[in-house]
């Protein structure tokens, strides 16, 4: 099968789409099929190989925001458009920008989303000339909602069904500014009537999005989010002294604070002698104010020496990361599609704490791999934590065993074969009803 994987580049920023894809695609290869994955925006910043180092980047971010910005631009010669589509300097840019705000980005966003009909129908023609010219396609797949005014154009051209995942776009949209909120919504579900399926990661973020963009539930199916498992391994005993962890992007949404100010009330509880803080995951330049915030107040509360920051690690230095924890949380305050970093942290043996909130309910009962606690209070962090590290022996347990789980359910292999499974059937003309489809166990 010719599968063509349409992925936005975060620049200098680590982006768990951009992570799911590109293992994705590698797997989908492992299995035979052609799978091309094409960078969108930025290029990619992963911590494995790049399976799209190879293709060009569409939609350079520098053309589709002077597209926006200026009629003449649209215009300018396809020599210009060029240049600043080139890697090197979209790798430079990005590096020195960081301006994804969604109340900056009203807009671009309703323009993107109107695709042939939006400001940047220039680069949408150039990939779709682009594709035409290559192996034909027998799938292409988006990779988030915001992507969609893509699709009417694709299928007109290449006559082949386009597939779209599910990932978040609901917080990023109700962040818009209130003068495009309501239209950027309306727009989507409007164009949303392209996409022929869509594919949500949880259950929970599958049916809030049938409602939101208005679609009959054999539009959305539900595959869970897979990871490739190589060099994730849990560690043969309980750390001591026992490590609280927090790995995701350092910043206020994914809950930071908060373990922070759940770690310091449990130094003062001290009823799990010795605890110690590890926080690790990616920091972009917008982010560096709240974490100099939680190491001042981790310095004016005393435990400042108990704790440690791993900023923007490689995967070795992730992996090792995981592996050092006794329990580890990310209590994000919006409603999280899924948590990538849950799935990570339970295949090195890392039993968590979650808010009973959004996907995370649905992912403890999958894996067992952990305890719920009330949303929005360190209070009700610091309980959890002290409920799982009272026997830090059963705690121990409680990862392995999950870890059994993930290998066996939320390998990349699995999430590979589903979606074959889920194309094939959109080809041979049907749609599959909707389902929680976790991944296969390995043979």
């Amino acid at each position: 099968m010719n599968i063509i994987q349409l992925t936005p580049g975060a620049g200098g920023m680590y982006c768990g789409n951009c992570f799911r894809d590109n293992a994705l695609v590698g797997a989908l290869r492992g299995m035979g099929h052609s799978a091309l994955m094409i960078p969108l925006y930025l290029p990619m910043t992963l911590d494995e190989p790049d399976n799209s180092a190879e293709t060009p980047v569409f939609f350079s971010g520098l053309n589709v925001y002077l597209e926006q910005k200026s009629a003449f631009f649209r215009n300018a010669p396809a020599w210009l458009h060029h240049l600043l589509a080139s890697r090197t300097l979209l790798k430079w840019v990005a590096g020195r920008a960081a301006k994804t705000r969604a109340a900056d980005l009203g807009e671009l966003t309703l323009s993107m989303i109107r695709g042939d009909e939006g400001n940047q129908a220039r680069e949408l023609e150039e990939l779709v000339d682009w594709l035409r010219g290559s192996e034909a396609p027998q799938i292409v797949c988006l990779s988030n909602a915001l992507l969609v005014g893509m699709a009417r154009r694709i299928k007109s051209q290449l006559r082949v069904p386009v597939v779209c995942f599910l990932q978040g776009e609901d917080s990023f949209l109700d962040a818009l500014p209130e003068s495009h909120r309501k239209t950027t919504w309306n727009t989507l579900a409007e164009r949303a009537k392209e996409i022929d399926l869509f594919i949500a990661p949880s259950r929970y973020f599958g049916e809030l999005m049938q409602k939101r963009l208005r679609l009959a539930p054999d539009r959305v199916r539900v595959v869970h989010n897979g990871i490739k498992l190589d060099g994730y391994a849990g560690a043969p005993s309980a750390p001591k002294p026992p490590v609280l962890g927090f790995f995701a992007r350092m910043c206020r949404e994914k809950g930071l604070d908060t373990v922070v100010d759940a770690f310091i009330l449990l130094k003062t509880r001290d009823r799990i002698k010795d605890l110690r803080l590890h926080i690790g995951g990616s920091v972009g330049p917008s982010d560096e104010a709240l974490v100099e915030a939680q190491r001042r107040k981790l310095v004016e509360s005393g435990w400042a020496g108990h704790s440690q920051f791993f900023p923007n690690v490689d995967l070795a230095g992730k992996q090792a990361f995981y592996r050092s924890l006794s329990a580890m949380s990310v209590p994000a305050l919006y409603g999280e599609a899924f948590g990538l970093y849950l799935i990570e942290a339970l295949a090195s043996g890392v039993p968590v704490v979650q808010p009973n909130v959004a996907a995370f309910p649905e992912l403890i009962e999958a894996t067992g791999g952990g305890l719920l606690c009330e949303a929005g209070k360190p209070e009700a962090l610091a309980d959890g934590v002290e409920r799982l590290l009272g026997n830090p022996a059963e705690a121990h347990a409680l990862g392995a065993k999950a870890r059994q789980v993930v290998l066996e359910r939320f390998n990349i292999e699995g999430m590979a074969q589903t979606l074959v499974g889920i194309y094939q059937g959109l080809l041979s003309g049907g749609r599959a009803a909707p389902s929680v489809t976790a991944s296969p166990r390995r043979g």
